[in-house]
């Protein structure tokens, strides 16, 4: 087991990564010519995790020790990010489409399993649990798509536009501060890679999809249990609203807000995450 990251520049974040993905086992499931990569670690019963946008499945890299101790973990680059090839379509329906079927190729289609995803990764999960029988459990960390207010801590900089290394990094860094991640010191080598290399991989255009809304109305299809998580200090929604609209009217929800953690919850909140994590499956 790799101990919890102490790393100190972009090197040392890199030979962990490259260790953290050896020790799992890679799968590329071939759906109508995209290949959808899955890294899968651990025994037991299947949890599949699903990244955000402008992701990979490193966004897990913090949750993958703790978790894997007790389930069969499932961890996709989603179509159209890192390894993973575009849908066929190069649309939203196709990408939940290619990543069900991606599931049903690894699991088997009538395998049930739990089902945990973060930020536009919530998005999908819920379709996936709308769409696809036999989620037995749903996290949904920071989701997409809810169509409530946000509180934007600050404006995103266009790194695609900078000319020079530096500044292509500082704009990076940047924007892990506005958006992700709450705390100054969570903006740690390790993530700064995770968050670096998933920009320079993503080819999927998830923006427009995640603030349209359709959250709601998805999740009224799924019966089972939700959790819904949210750091105190996130910035793309108002937790509380949300906890008004989508969780107290529904005795199948429950809510946790974790203290002092911002967007990226399951990476600047580990440990906690993965306590909330283990309870609920």
């Amino acid at each position: 087991m790799l101990s919890d990251p102490i790393l100190h520049d972009d090197e040392q974040a890199r030979l962990w990564l490259a260790a953290l993905a050896t020790r799992g086992t890679r799968h590329a499931v071939d759906v109508d010519g995209c290949d959808v990569v899955w890294y899968q670690f651990g025994q037991g019963e299947p949890l599949v995790l699903l990244h955000g946008g402008h992701g990979s499945w490193t966004h897990w890299a913090r949750n993958i020790d703790a978790l894997s101790a007790r389930f069969s973990l499932w961890v996709p680059d989603l179509p159209g990010y890192g390894e993973s090839g575009l849908p066929h379509h190069g649309d939203w329906d196709s990408l939940v489409d290619a990543t069900i079927r991606s599931i049903d190729v690894l699991l088997g289609a009538d395998t049930p399993f739990n089902l945990a995803g973060f930020s536009f990764g919530g998005l999908v999960s819920a379709n996936i649990a709308a769409r696809r029988p036999g989620v037995r459990r749903l996290a949904l960390l920071g989701p997409g798509g809810h169509g409530g207010p946000r509180r934007p801590r600050g404006k995103l900089l266009n790194w695609k536009k900078m000319l020079e290394p530096e500044d292509v990094k500082q704009a990076l860094r940047h924007n892990l501060w506005v958006h992700m991640l709450c705390a100054d010191d969570a903006i740690d080598p390790l993530a700064e890679r995770i968050h670096t290399v998933a920009c320079d991989y993503t080819r999927f255009r998830s923006r427009t999809i995640s603030q349209m809304g359709g959250l709601q109305e998805v999740i009224d299809q799924y019966p089972g249990e939700t959790l819904f998580i949210w750091g105190e200090n996130e910035v793309t929604c108002t937790p509380e609203y949300l906890i008004e609209q989508l969780v107290q009217p529904h005795s199948n929800r429950q809510a946790r807000i974790v203290p002092g953690g911002g967007h990226w919850i399951q990476y600047e909140e580990a440990d906690t995450i993965n306590r909330l994590l283990l309870d609920w499956f």
